[in-house]
Formats: structure tokens, C-alpha cells, sequence
């Protein structure tokens, strides 16, 4: 699987085969695209990835509510895009459960930096 760094995206790939899909659900464009620059977690998406390698993230959209969407990335004419496939607001239960699992995964990194022993 090939990695890509966030920081090297040139910008976001939005056209009448993917902005409906990820419209119908009320996120708008700016919303999903800020997820991405607000400390998202990134998922391989092994359930979607026989015709291309997709991700989910999941985001804070920058006014109060929490974004999940999938995603591939494209490259083109040199430069590489994100490329939103669907997005959705997640349901307050599926928060609590994000909330959860992070703050379980930020408690054990930092438990394993410590002075070992």
C-alpha cells in the first residue's frame, strides 16, 4: 500500500461522480475538505479496497460536529488530491465510541514513552 503525507496534498477532487454522493447527507465541501486539517484519524479501508485503495476518516468539521467520510487519493498532472467518495455527520453514539478509542490510543503512546522498566 503506497503512504501518503497530508501535508503533501496539492487539493481536493470534486466533480459530478463524487459531490452528490457526499452531499445527499447535508455535509457541505468545506466542512469535509476541514476535517482533513484538523487532526483526523485515518483508516485503511479493507471492506471497499478492491478497485482502488480507500480510507475513512474521521474529523472534526470545525463547527461542533464530527465527519466521517471515505476517500481514495488521485494523482494527476503530477500532483496528488484527496478525493472525498462519500461523508456523513456521525450519529452521537458513534462519537462517544470515537471519543473512546482515541483517547484509549493517545493513553497508550504516551504510556509507552515513558522510562520503561
Amino acid at each position: 500500500m503506497e503512504k501518503h503525507d497530508i501535508f503533501q496534498i496539492s487539493d481536493f477532487d470534486w466533480d459530478e461522480g463524487n459531490w452528490p454522493k457526499c452531499g445527499k447527507h447535508g455535509v457541505s465541501k468545506s466542512e469535509i475538505e476541514r476535517i482533513f486539517f484538523n487532526d483526523p484519524w485515518i483508516f485503511y479501508d479493507d471492506r471497499h479496497s478492491d478497485t482502488e485503495t480507500r480510507f475513512l476518516a474521521i474529523g472534526f468539521n470545525g463547527e461542533g460536529r464530527y465527519v466521517f467520510a471515505a476517500f481514495t487519493f488521485r494523482a494527476n498532472g503530477g500532483k496528488l488530491f484527496i478525493r472525498p467518495i462519500s461523508a456523513r455527520y456521525m450519529h452521537d453514539e458513534e462519537v462517544q465510541h470515537y471519543e473512546h478509542q482515541r483517547k484509549e490510543a493517545e493513553e497508550n503512546s504516551t504510556s509507552g514513552n515513558g522510562s520503561g522498566g
